[in-house]
């Protein structure tokens, strides 16, 4: 089964959160830093930079954290971004991803 994505992207700011799911993570922060889709929240408030994800085998578990955490207040969003990566750094690139689990 292939792998899915939550991910948390975040502006140059960190004013605004968007939180996303996807099949691949590399590809889809590409197409955020990069404003691939024209119009879109994320496209809107420049959110460019993934500063948290987490991982699944089953898609739709990731549909459901994805629906789970857009209902979250920002306070508890910014403290799960924390509790992994708590100076909110980059976490992918045009090639890699950078394991959360270490930053801590």
């Amino acid at each position: 089964m292939k792998e899915s994505y939550i991910y948390i992207m975040t502006n140059k700011n960190k004013t605004t959160l968007y939180i996303g799911v996807t099949n691949d993570l590399i590809r889809r922060v590409y197409e955020h830093k990069n404003h691939e889709i024209k119009g879109s929240f994320s496209d809107n408030y420049n959110c460019e930079i993934c500063v948290y994800y987490e991982k699944y085998n089953d898609i739709n578990q990731a549909i459901d954290r994805e629906t789970q955490l857009k209902k979250w207040n920002r306070l508890k969003k910014k403290n799960l971004i924390n509790s992994k990566n708590p100076n909110w750094i980059e976490l992918v690139n045009d090639n890699e991803i950078l394991n959360i689990d270490d930053l801590t």
